[in-house]
Formats: C-alpha cells, sequence, structure tokens
C-alpha cells in the first residue's frame, strides 16, 4: 500500500464517526507505511483505535526488532493467530518452526504487557486444521488459556475461533481432495440465522491496498468488489450513502452463519 492511498484512506476516515481501524494481511508490518499509517490513525482527533491482525513470526524478523515496543507504546491491540497449543499441528499447518518462533513472539509481547495491561489486548485466533466446523469458543479458549498458561508462562485475553471458508488455498485443498461440495453442504446444514445481525458485514468496510471496497475481507479475497459501473475507491463512497446498503453474498458466506457463526470477532452467538 503507497503513502499516497494510506493518506487518502485517512483523511476520509478523518469526516467519520468510524472507532475502529483493522489492519490485516498475510503480514501487514510490511507494508512500508505500516507504523505512518498507525501514527497518523492515532494523531486523529478523536484518536481511534488500531487493531493489528499479527502472524507473531514477523516480530522476530530481522529490521523488526523495535516493532512490538512501536505497537505497545502506541496502545495497538493485537490478534495473532494461533491454530493450537500444539507444536505438531501448528507445524503441520503453518510450516516447520512457526510454533516455537509464535511462543517466543507471545512471551515477548507479555513481556510488554499484552494480554496482562487492559490498554494492551492480546487476542489468539483458532481455525480448524479439517473440514469440521470450530468446537464451542468458549470451551476451548479455557483449553488454551491452561496450556499455553502451563507449559510456556503465556497469557492472553480471548480466543476468537474462526470457520474455515472454503476459497483460496483451503478451496484447494477441498477441490483436490474431492470434498468441495461435502464441506459447503456441510456449512448451509449448519445454517443458524440468529447469526445474521452479528456478521462482519453488516458493520465493517473492508479496504484493499489499492483503496478499493469490499463488504468483507473474504470478498476482498475472492475480489468481490464494490462496482458502479466501474469498481468504486474508498474516496469515492459517502459514508452516509452506507446504511442499508446491499451486501454481496456467494456461497462462502455459509461459512459466517453456520453454527454460532463466525466473524472478525469470532463466534456470533
Amino acid at each position: 500500500m503507497a503513502q499516497e492511498t494510506v493518506d487518502r484512506i485517512v483523511n476520509w476516515l478523518a469526516k467519520t464517526d468510524i472507532p475502529t481501524v483493522d489492519l490485516t494481511g498475510g503480514a501487514p508490518e510490511l507494508i512500508p507505511d505500516f507504523r505512518y499509517f498507525i501514527e497518523r490513525v492515532k494523531a486523529l482527533e478523536p484518536s481511534r483505535h488500531v487493531i493489528d491482525r499479527c502472524n507473531l513470526t514477523i516480530l522476530l524478523e530481522r529490521g523488526y526488532g523495535d516493532l512490538p515496543e512501536f505497537l505497545a507504546t502506541n496502545k495497538v491491540e493485537i490478534i495473532a493467530s494461533m491454530p493450537c497449543y500444539s507444536a505438531k499441528n501448528v507445524d503441520a499447518q503453518r510450516g516447520e518452526g512457526v510454533f516455537d518462533d509464535s511462543i517466543a513472539a507471545l512471551q515477548l509481547l507479555n513481556s510488554l504487557g499484552y494480554g496482562s495491561d487492559p490498554e494492551l489486548p492480546l487476542h489468539l485466533v483458532y481455525n480448524p486444521v479439517g473440514t469440521f466446523l470450530p468446537p464451542l469458543q468458549d470451551e476451548l479458549e479455557v483449553d488454551y488459556k491452561h496450556e499455553l498458561k502451563e507449559h510456556f508462562g503465556i497469557v492472553f485475553n480471548k480466543l476468537y475461533a474462526l470457520t474455515n471458508l472454503p476459497i483460496g488455498r483451503f478451496a484447494s485443498y477441498l477441490r483436490h481432495n474431492g470434498k468441495l461440495e461435502e464441506y459447503i453442504q456441510l456449512l448451509i446444514d449448519a445454517f443458524n440465522p440468529a447469526t445474521i445481525g452479528g456478521l462482519m458485514c453488516r458493520n465493517t468496510i473492508s479496504v484493499g491496498w489499492r483503496g478499493e471496497v469490499y463488504d468483507c475481507d473474504f470478498n476482498q479475497q475472492l475480489e468481490m468488489q464494490w462496482k458502479n459501473g466501474t469498481p468504486i475507491f474508498l474516496w469515492d463512497v459517502d459514508p452516509e450513502s452506507l446504511e442499508n446498503r446491499e451486501i454481496m453474498t456467494g456461497d462462502h458466506c455459509f461459512g459466517c452463519t453456520a453454527g454460532v457463526g463466525s466473524s472478525c470477532g469470532g463466534a456470533i452467538v
């Protein structure tokens, strides 16, 4: 994301009462102007809350040694991917050594107050490894907190259990193994209308690296961009026009409405 795009996004944000900027990736910290982005958002009146969806291992990379302190100084909330508290399962899903690096990064964040200081929230994200819905979030959180505290001295605030959506690499895996239709049917059969009010697409705008707009992060991955004859960018949007806008949907949306629901804040109901 170019600095010009960052400036246009922040200038648009300044005209709204949107309270939170949620930075996600991959690894959003790799944006050359990542720190500039946060500093500009924090300088707004009133200041806005910033979330960094962090993959943890970036915090240990050369050139990023002072990043944890920067995040803590700016009171940036961290939501970190941690698909399991078992090294075997994490490394199988994310790659050799990722578990150990993630543990080291979490311990570093804890040393700065993350997970214990109310102004430095630290949340973890769980995704199922296979073709099934996540277990109950509250029960799984208890297990995570016990295992990470007992074996590594790690504390955190909340666990978000997210359903795997049949897009991207997961869709390729399902298609390769002949399970795509079966998994989509599982999601459809588990549809829960009580989840509708809490879906992320109801209260969030997803903005791409060029400034293009989508209804959610998953629509962005599928390139389901807002259009009105031509692609729409954030700075072309009148904030007042967002109320009651029709949301673009597809079969993947059943992933967010299955069971207890799945949104950017985990379970919905």
